[in-house]
């Protein structure tokens, strides 16, 4: 038994490719490991895990090694065998199945997958027994890999199983000959491409790769029939009969149109992510959960990195707009040319280098949901104008169009600048302001509610090493003093962050101690090296932090005095360090 599990990780190239071509065909994320539970091969989640060895959220597959038979979880987090996973409680998995790699009865390793979405499971379990054969024959091909050289038989066998599975498929798949003629095909690609099935024998296709990607796809120009299509895939290598390349593609163009309403709604969240036990967030979770069924605009406030974005998502999943798409947009991410046609959309030639098909905008991607503003103080005057009158007549026009189309937007906009002063100053219409801010939610920066600070950093540190499949041994109260003693200015985006970085340090199983830190947190927010802590550069620090805390960047001669009074230094001295330092 000891020998075939080093042998399944001597193939981990070979196996690396089926696990693409399961994890492909299937639609999951993949990953196979030997009898030792070192993992062989992974795709999506587990891709940067290969190598290691599993601990404790190994439970399915140690029963599969152990019995030699499949073992499929239909409610992962509520089987006994998810028990010993950090995640049980918390599972966001949808299905799993896992089957064995049998060689001579003796049991060499495990094939797993696992569906992350509704939408997953329901694909697989539709076509569960063609799925569920293909994944038990997989197997047997990698243990054949282990022992024989039947390159010829397995990439056979493995064609043979593709034609089985190949019209389950969603995507389009094309099975290639080695001079690129069609062998077989799915309704799916003959549907992407336009081609007759009844002529696919004689229509030879041209695969030329481009250089972008689109989220896990390359970019392709697909020549076929005189034509060019523009599709998103992966060419996979068969050497099988005839085919020699099998190629699964999307029309780019749709995944494109799709990818921001997939991007911001495929997460459903509401006030359970709001994380927090402090008095202010107890008010601020009744605040969200009684204005959720508003269809007045919201405007949420507050410092960077307190978590504006989950306000607004809780608005939209406790309210009764849950059903509809969450969309959301930065405004100040994007450049201020491309603005404009991002919110409201264009239609075909309506400037150069305009899609001929148009766009669809944000505010109708948003229909009969939400429409996110971040970072509102962002947007130019000019859009300004555009946006209020979206607003007041619940209707958008596209660029190049004189068409309106009604909208049922509801809109929550984000800011950490001061409107009010930026109406006062010129530079935010105050008509705007008024309209957007109708139901005002402020969110209190992280030092405001220390009494939080200290559950967040559990949660966020026990996902982080989740994610790294690490085991925590113990936390030092070391740990937890210097964690509640700094201040937070990033709030809990930073302090997130900042538990993801100590995961990353610490071997497993971790001792958690003040030095897991960084060197900016351990100093209260001043970022030396162990060299710098001269008596030199410390007094530096405390007379700029001085003249910035109690001077007001004020240069009189007043405020010198005050911050000379809070150091316990006569003004001349002061003013002798200043010239010393360079911090005039």
């Amino acid at each position: 038994m000891g020998y075939f599990p080093q042998n399944l990780r001597d193939i981990s190239g070979a196996a690396a490719k089926y696990a693409a071509v399961i994890s492909r065909v299937l639609r999951v994320d993949v990953e196979i490991v030997d009898g030792g539970l070192y993992r062989v091969a992974g795709t999506g989640r587990f891709a940067g895990l290969v190598g290691k060895q599993m601990s404790s959220a190994s439970g399915v597959y140690r029963q599969v090694l152990k019995t030699g038979r499949p073992l499929v979880i239909q409610e992962p987090g509520f089987s006994e065998f998810c028990v010993g996973c950090p995640n049980w409680r918390s599972c966001d998995e949808t299905f799993e199945m896992s089957t064995p790699i049998i060689y001579k009865d003796a049991v060499v390793g495990v094939i797993g997958f696992v569906c992350f979405t509704k939408e997953q499971k329901d694909h697989i379990q539709d076509n569960f027994e063609v799925f569920f054969d293909f994944l038990t024959q997989m197997g047997d091909i990698l243990a054949s890999k282990v022992v024989e050289s039947m390159e010829l038989t397995r990439s056979r066998a493995l064609g043979e199983l593709l034609e089985t599975v190949v019209d389950k498929v969603d995507e389009g798949v094309l099975l290639l000959s080695g001079d690129g003629r069609i062998v077989r095909s799915n309704r799916a690609a003959q549907q992407i491409l336009d081609f007759p099935v009844e002529e696919q024998g004689s229509i030879t296709v041209n695969l030329a790769r481009g250089e972008n990607r689109l989220l896990q796809y390359s970019e392709y120009s697909v020549g076929i029939l005189g034509r060019s299509h523009y599709v998103a895939g992966n060419e996979y290598n068969l050497q099988h009969g005839e085919s020699s390349c099998m190629f699964m593609f999307r029309d780019a163009q749709l995944m494109h149109d799709n990818a921001l309403r997939l991007a911001s709604s495929h997460e459903r969240l509401g006030l359970d992510a709001i994380l927090g036990t402090s008095e202010v967030i107890a008010a601020l979770k009744k605040q969200v959960s009684r204005l959720a069924d508003s269809i007045s605009s919201v405007l949420v406030t507050g410092e960077s990195g307190t978590g504006k974005e989950l306000v607004a998502r809780a608005l939209n999943e406790e309210g009764g707009r849950r059903e509809g798409p969450f969309v959301a947009i930065n405004c100040g991410a994007i450049p201020e040319t491309l603005l404009e046609s991002e919110l409201f959309g264009y239609v075909g030639g309506a400037f150069t280098g305009a899609n001929p098909k148009g766009k669809m905008g944000r505010f109708e991607q948003a229909n009969g949901g939400t429409l996110f503003l971040d970072e509102i103080g962002d947007m130019p005057l000019h859009l300004q104008a555009k946006l209020l009158r979206a607003l007041e007549q619940r209707e958008v026009t596209r660029l190049g169009s004189t068409q309106s189309t009604a909208i049922d937007v509801r809109v929550v906009s984000a800011t950490n600048r001061n409107l009010e002063e930026m109406v006062h100053s010129g530079t935010f219409r105050e008509d705007l302001f008024y309209r957007l801010n109708v139901i005002p939610i402020h969110i209190p920066p992280l030092r405001e509610r220390p009494r939080d600070i200290h559950l967040l950093s559990k949660v966020f540190l026990e996902q982080s090493m989740a994610r790294l499949d690490k085991e925590i041994l113990t936390i030092k109260e070391s740990f937890w003093t210097t964690v509640s003693e700094y201040h937070w200015p990033g709030n809990v985006r930073e302090l997130q962050n900042t538990m993801e970085y100590v995961a990353n340090v610490v071997d497993s199983p971790a001792v958690i101690t003040r030095e897991t830190l960084p060197i900016k947190v351990r100093s209260g927010g001043q970022e030396f090296e162990y060299a710098d802590y001269n008596l030199e550069n410390m007094e530096r620090t405390v007379i700029q932090q001085a003249l910035k805390t109690f001077g007001d960047e004020d240069s009189s001669k007043a405020a010198k005095e005050r911050v000379a009074r809070k150091l316990g230094i006569g003004i001349a001295t002061l003013y002798r360090k200043i010239k010393k330092y360079g911090l005039e």
